[in-house]
C-alpha cells in the first residue's frame, strides 16, 4: 500500500483527502455485512472529515428491522460515524510524512470506547444517504473524545459524542 491513498484537495488551509470505498477497504478491518462508510471526503487527518453511507434495502439488518418498516437501526448509524473516525485516525498514520506503522494499517484501528449524548431525530430508511461528519478532540492518554453527526437530505439522522481508544490494547 502506498503512503497516499488519494490526491490532496489543496484549495486553502490544511490539505485534506478524499478516500474511495477501496481505500477505505485498506484502512479498516471491518468487511461485509459490518463495513458501514462507502466513501470519505474532505478529510483534514487526525482532525476531522466527512463520509458517506448509501443506505441499501439489501442491508442485512432490514430483515429484522423491521420486515415490514424498515427503519436503519441506530447502533448502526452509530457504527458509521465510528468508522469515519477510524478512517480520519488512519489517515493520520498515512498521510503523515514521518515514517509508517510497519503491517497492516488497519491492526491500527482502536475500539468505540463510549457513546456519550446521541440522539436521534430522524428514521433512516432504505435509500437514505446517510452523510456522515466527525470532529475529533483532543488526546486524553489512550482516548479520545469525538464530535459526530449523521444527516440526510440536509436534516440531522443522529449527533453526539463518542469516545474511541487510540490505538489496540494486547
Amino acid at each position: 500500500m502506498t503512503a497516499m491513498l488519494s490526491k490532496p484537495d489543496t484549495k486553502t488551509g490544511p490539505a485534506t483527502f478524499s478516500y474511495s470505498s477501496d481505500d477505505i477497504k485498506k484502512m479498516l478491518p471491518h468487511r461485509w455485512p459490518m463495513l458501514m462508510i462507502d466513501r470519505a471526503y474532505d478529510v483534514i487527518p487526525g482532525e476531522s472529515g466527512k463520509g458517506v453511507k448509501s443506505v441499501s434495502v439489501n442491508e442485512p439488518f432490514f430483515a429484522g428491522h423491521y420486515p415490514d418498516h424498515s427503519i436503519m437501526p441506530g447502533v448502526m448509524i452509530v457504527e458509521s460515524m465510528a468508522q469515519l473516525v477510524a478512517v480520519i485516525y488512519v489517515a493520520e498514520m498515512l498521510e503523515s510524512p514521518v515514517e509508517q506503522p510497519a503491517g497492516d494499517v488497519s491492526e491500527q484501528v482502536g475500539y468505540l470506547g463510549a457513546i456519550k449524548s446521541v440522539k436521534f431525530n430522524k428514521l433512516v430508511v432504505p435509500g437514505d444517504q446517510l452523510v456522515l461528519s466527525a470532529q475529533l478532540g483532543p488526546r486524553l492518554g489512550g482516548l479520545r473524545s469525538v464530535t459526530v453527526k449523521a444527516t440526510v437530505d440536509g436534516q440531522t439522522a443522529a449527533s453526539g459524542s463518542l469516545i474511541v481508544t487510540t490505538g489496540r490494547a494486547g
